[in-house]
């Protein structure tokens, strides 16, 4: 029984043991015009079938304003030369776990830099600004068409010279039509009304015309 336990004991202590290790990949994300990929995220797919991945997948790293990224997954000798996948922004790249040259480098991790095909999306910024200068283009065309208009007739031409036409009123007691400013003076003079009743008849023609309006 003794010669039992210490054979097992034996075996325990020399055989290898699958030891987890750290294994690190880095590198920088960029687009097809080599400008970072900022503040995205590099997740690790898996290729289809490959069920030895499937424990790395999920794993992810979001990229810094420069475009670098570090993804940290733990992993056995098992998993030695194994392929996974890089996916970032939907498009893949092909890594292989390479677990000695990952110990022998100097800062232990693997370095793989990932340039997309696609080109960056336009900046927030010059969108705005794009809308804005559609947006002044219209209303700069709006105006210029409306002034046209205006001015294309004697009577828009003086109101952009600031002389309004002034408003014509129709005398009550001759039918005549008379500026509003001088309808007083015509009833005064015309028709040898007193001033003050003069004023008091235009002031109800003028009151007829407000309610008119409204």
């Amino acid at each position: 029984m003794r010669r039992l336990l210490i054979a097992l004991l034996l075996i325990m202590l020399f055989s290898p043991s699958a030891q987890a290790e750290t294994y690190r990949i880095t590198g920088k994300a960029t687009f097809a015009d080599r400008s970072p990929v900022m503040l995205d995220y590099v997740y690790v797919q898996c290729i289809p079938g490959d069920f030895a991945c499937y424990q790395f997948r999920g794993a992810q790293s979001i990229t810094d304003t420069y475009g670098y990224y570090s993804i940290v997954i733990d992993l056995t000798e098992e998993e030695d030369e194994l392929d996974i996948l890089l996916n970032l922004r939907g498009e893949n790249f092909t890594h292989t776990i390479d677990i000695q040259a990952h110990r022998d480098s100097p800062n232990n991790q693997m370095t793989q830099d990932i340039q997309l095909e696609q080109n960056p999306p336009p900046s927030g910024v010059f969108f705005g600004f794009g809308c804005f200068i559609v947006l002044f283009t219209l209303v700069f065309v709006s105006v210029l068409m409306r002034t046209g208009r205006m001015l294309s007739t004697k009577q828009g031409r003086m109101e952009f010279m600031g002389m309004k036409q002034a408003r014509m009123l129709e005398c009550p007691t001759c039918k005549e039509m008379v500026a509003q400013h001088e309808l007083v003076m015509h009833l005064i003079v015309e028709h040898d009304m007193e001033a003050f009743e003069a004023g008091e008849l235009a002031g109800k023609v003028m009151r007829r015309t407000w309610s008119e309006e409204e």
